[in-house]
């Protein structure tokens, strides 16, 4: 019991609080009882709330103020470099407040291949700019579904394809680990930073294939981690909800494409955003002809 106790007032100090436990869950984090003080991922339930929490955060900052930011997900490496955010799509031209509400890692639509008439799927599309990008790309007569489990960034998503005049876009409410699409139904499945965020990433990779249509592509940014990453980054939810503790490395990644049924793999890392990390483009594509 002792050692609890230590262990709870070191993590439970107002700055590891501050990094922990959201304001409400404080006097529960600082329970002697415990020794984690909320900072350690316990089950796929807490990490999507947690995940949710910043995430809201950071749409209703966008939503207020442009370029002001409501989130701990921090966005710049020791050096003042960009590594995550809007300055990634510098020249996309998209709508302000949608792309300065991105918290992702890449520009995946750079490497999607999006063709005029397809349909795209965005896994956790936030405030929308890649939707928005996709659906000039596929054109009035294709089509683009964005995802994502969090009500504000759905919101703000929505006025952003409102104030663009596009109406070849819908937004809905769901899981990444339960894509509410019928099976074969998309021809191209895209995501910015944000399988790292679930719980159960091969889930989420079965489900992509399962929408896919054959021939179908699947074309991320994401973070794949290092294989010395450490334990304790690996477990930490501050870092989880900042795309790096729940990477895979990049063995993994390519196991878990290969088990959900996708082919023609290729994970190329375009830059550094953690001592044990690194953002990639991560491609595949599901086997058979298109239709």
């Amino acid at each position: 019991m002792a050692e609890l106790e230590q262990a709870a007032s070191e993590c439970c100090a107002p700055e590891a609080q501050a990094a922990c436990c959201e304001p409400a869950e404080k006097a529960g984090c600082c329970d002697p009882g415990s020794a984690s003080c909320g900072c350690e991922v316990d089950g796929e339930g807490a990490v999507r709330e947690r995940v949710r929490e910043r995430y809201a955060a950071a749409a209703r900052a966008a939503a207020c103020a442009r370029g002001r930011r409501g989130s701990e997900v921090p966005l710049a490496d020791e050096q003042g470099r960009q590594i995550f955010g809007a300055s990634l799509y510098a020249g996309t031209g998209e709508e302000a407040t949608a792309v300065e509400a991105s918290l992702g890692c890449g520009v995946p639509t750079a490497v999607a291949d999006l063709a005029e008439g397809e349909t795209v799927l965005d896994l956790g599309s936030g405030a929308g700019a890649d939707v928005l990008i996709s659906a000039r790309r596929v054109g009035p007569s294709g089509r683009v579904i964005g995802l994502d489990m969090t009500d504000e960034m759905l919101d703000l998503a929505r006025r952003s394809a409102a104030d663009a005049g596009l109406a070849n876009v819908e937004f809905r409410k769901g899981y990444i680990e339960e894509i509410p699409l019928p099976d074969a139904s998309v021809d191209v499945v895209i995501s910015n930073c944000v399988l790292n965020l679930s719980g159960d990433k091969p889930k989420v990779l079965r489900e992509a294939a399962r929408v896919l249509r054959p021939g179908g592509r699947f074309a991320i940014s994401d973070v794949i981690a290092d294989p010395d990453m450490d334990a304790a980054t690996r477990t930490d939810m501050q870092q989880w909800t900042g795309c790096i503790a729940g990477a895979l490395t990049g063995r993994e990644f390519e196991d878990a494409l290969v088990a959900a049924g996708l082919g023609e793999i290729e994970i190329r890392e375009t830059h550094r955003v953690h001592e044990h990390a690194g953002a990639a483009i991560i491609r595949a594509t599901k086997p058979g002809a298109p239709a």
